[in-house]
């Protein structure tokens, strides 16, 4: 009997040593890095769920054109934001996935105004998968409008 303890142990070493632990850690297709790009706003969406105006709960979709940041010619992904409004004023809780010709990278946190704003870098797919960082947006235009994004990855 403790011959067969001791052989299954053993091989229970042998297998972690040979092929590694149970559950491994998936890392990222990138190293830190930035990745900025030029966006044009597409369409705003409001759903108005409550009351009349702006109330918790409301919805607000935004998507986007992605654009290299020195030509403006012709797109090179897309973005989505879904923001759920918490309170009556300003602040929204977001979701969103700015799709790139090398994976998605997916974003959320709160905002109060969406002409400068930060989120968190909550995953990806692709050459973006596991990402970890954040995301930085600044309008730089009305008319269209277009916002700078910087996305910082940290590995």
């Amino acid at each position: 009997m403790k011959q067969r303890i001791g052989l299954l142990v053993a091989g229970a070493v042998i297998g972690v040593l040979a092929f590694g632990p149970l559950q491994s850690r998936s890392e990222a297709g990138t190293g830190p890095g930035t990745i900025r790009v030029t966006t044009v706003q597409v369409q705003v969406t409001r759903v108005d769920l409550g009351r009349a105006g702006t109330s918790p709960g409301d919805i607000e979709v935004v998507t986007q054109r992605l654009f290299d940041r020195r030509d403006l010619s012709k797109p090179i992904g897309h973005s989505e934001l879904v923001c759920t409004f918490v309170d009556s004023r300003r602040m929204r809780n977001c979701r969103g996935t700015y799709v790139m010709p090398k994976g998605n990278v997916v974003v959320g946190g709160t905002l109060s105004y969406r002409q400068f704003y930060g989120l968190a870098v909550v995953g990806g797919t692709g050459l973006y998968d596991n990402a970890r960082g954040s995301v930085t947006v600044t309008r730089i235009d009305r008319r269209p409008v277009r916002d700078l994004v910087g996305v910082r990855l940290v590995g």
